[in-house]
């Protein structure tokens, strides 16, 4: 390997690998991608329970925060774009957050966006609507604001003093009218991945 040709090989669950320098969008089946975001934790593996919140448990969050607010049901290509949304952080290994994003730069920037572009091909999802990406952004924002109080430790008012997120707080957990279970607990990894691999392997059936 030459500085002019770099790579980055990560070994999967399935044993196939993938390139994170240069991501090729079939390096992966759907199994390695829900596995890889259940193992991987946002809030950098704080939590008040027993196991830290995974970005699978995420996502599925952001997704079911649409559903509930949407005037109309999502598509099952708006499903999908949500469902997606931080799908690279799966690969990458860790949730970072975006103060310190700014502070690695246009390097990271670059792998973080081959490797979400890479996602979005194989799964057949266009770029977000200006209109659509205010609306997830709103649901991101407001499963991240819960998920500090609820999951994390952190109190309301730090949560806009110290985080500076103004969202609104949810008190009823969204994820337990689908899937039952404690409010706000975050998932063992193997469940977490077995959820979002029906979620994905559904609105993928959907979409076609």
């Amino acid at each position: 390997m030459s500085d002019e040709n770099p790579r980055a090989w990560m070994r999967l669950p399935s044993g196939r690998r993938l390139d994170l320098v240069n991501p090729d969008p079939d390096a992966w089946d759907d199994t390695d991608l829900a596995t890889r975001l259940a193992r991987t934790y946002r809030w950098g593996g704080e939590s008040t329970w027993q196991r830290p919140l995974s970005v699978a448990q995420h996502s599925l969050l952001v997704l079911e925060i649409r559903r509930q607010t949407a005037p109309v049901p999502l598509s099952p290509h708006e499903a999908l774009q949500e469902l997606l949304h931080d799908a690279e952080e799966g690969f990458l290994g860790f949730d970072c957050i975006s103060p310190l994003k700014q502070i690695l730069g246009d390097s990271f920037r670059r792998l973080e966006n081959r490797l979400a572009d890479a996602i979005w091909t194989r799964y057949d999802v266009a770029p977000w609507s200006q209109s659509g990406y205010a609306l997830h952004k709103q649901a991101d924002r407001v499963a991240a604001a819960s998920e500090a109080v609820h999951c994390v430790g952190w109190s309301r008012q730090e949560v806009v003093e110290v985080l500076g997120i103004t969202a609104q707080i949810l008190e009823v957990d969204p994820l337990v009218r689908r899937w039952g279970g404690h409010p706000w607990e975050p998932w063992a990894a193997d469940v977490a991945a077995e959820r979002f691999h029906a979620v994905l392997r559904e609105l993928r059936r959907t979409a076609n």
